[in-house]
């Protein structure tokens, strides 16, 4: 099964993406499933992660609403208050939802760099590793050190690196990144999401721009450990789906037909739907 890792759906009238605003413009407005299905029938993908976009419960239990009710989305990606008193109970409430398969406290929002290395936080993620739900790491390379750490302390608990940690491919200084990339991949609870990139690339990006990066991610967790994501709807302010899928089919061309596969669809399933999420044919 061809999966998509990594997408979002949101409703303006909702009020809590305080990222989204007007200037975004091929953004700002409503984008629900019956948009996104064209995309996945042309390129027959047959599954989704639908991740979050607001940092509310509420809107992840509009996110679960919408994947009861659609086969398509395998699983869902949520956001809880890491932050509060009753952090463990609000993660183990929210592991009654079968299709929720993670967590992703939006760390490049936080005003705090260290945010990741707060002891309060060890409990919350203890919580998640005994519910079976992933850590998705929405960071930037600035924070990748401190992810280490917490990858280290939290052996038992499967972390997600979205968008390859957000490299600066429009500046090109990604010296440092790529060190810290290579540290990450050594540790084997993180793998990392193949997603977000022509977005850090320059407005005119092409593929050959893309090549470097993602062949360095490759190299250092192998496809095994590699997930494809689209980042749709995001992924239109830099081309859209289907040149980002393009650019990938050419970037991954030198790959086995096997290796091709646990990318763009089996480590998501591997990661996100072996003990949650909604059964795949075959599976359980």
């Amino acid at each position: 099964m061809r999966i998509d890792g990594h997408h979002h759906l949101w409703s303006l009238a909702r009020g809590d993406y305080g990222w989204l605003t007007p200037e975004l413009a091929p953004l700002y407005r409503d984008f629900g499933l019956p948009d996104l299905v064209p995309h996945l029938a042309a390129e027959g993908i047959e599954g989704t992660i639908l991740v979050q976009a607001a940092p509310t419960e509420a809107e992840t239990l509009y996110l679960l609403e919408i994947a009861n009710t659609a086969e398509l989305v395998r699983g869902v990606v949520g956001w809880t208050d890491f932050d509060a008193a009753n952090a463990v109970a609000r993660i183990n409430a929210l592991c009654a939802q079968q299709l929720l398969v993670g967590l992703r406290p939006m760390v490049q929002d936080i005003a705090d760099d260290d945010w990741l290395l707060r002891p309060a936080l060890a409990p919350p993620l203890a919580a998640m590793a005994r519910g079976g739900l992933v850590f998705d790491a929405l960071v930037k390379p600035r924070h990748l050190q401190n992810l280490l750490q917490i990858v280290d302390r939290h052996s038992d608990l499967t972390f997600v690196l979205d968008h390859c940690g957000k490299p600066a491919l429009a500046s090109g200084e990604t010296a440092n990144w790529r060190g810290d990339i290579a540290r990450l991949a050594e540790r084997p609870n993180i793998v990392c999401k193949l997603s977000g990139l022509v977005t850090e690339a320059k407005p005119d990006w092409q593929v050959a721009d893309l090549r470097r990066t993602v062949d360095h991610v490759l190299a250092c967790f192998s496809p095994q450990r590699v997930l494809w994501g689209s980042d749709w709807p995001v992924v239109n302010l830099a081309g859209g789906y289907a040149p980002w899928l393009a650019a990938t089919g050419t970037l991954l061309a030198d790959l086995s037909r096997h290796e091709k596969a646990h990318i763009l669809g089996g480590t998501a399933a591997r990661i996100y739907l072996s003990s949650r999420g909604r059964t795949l044919p075959g599976a359980r």
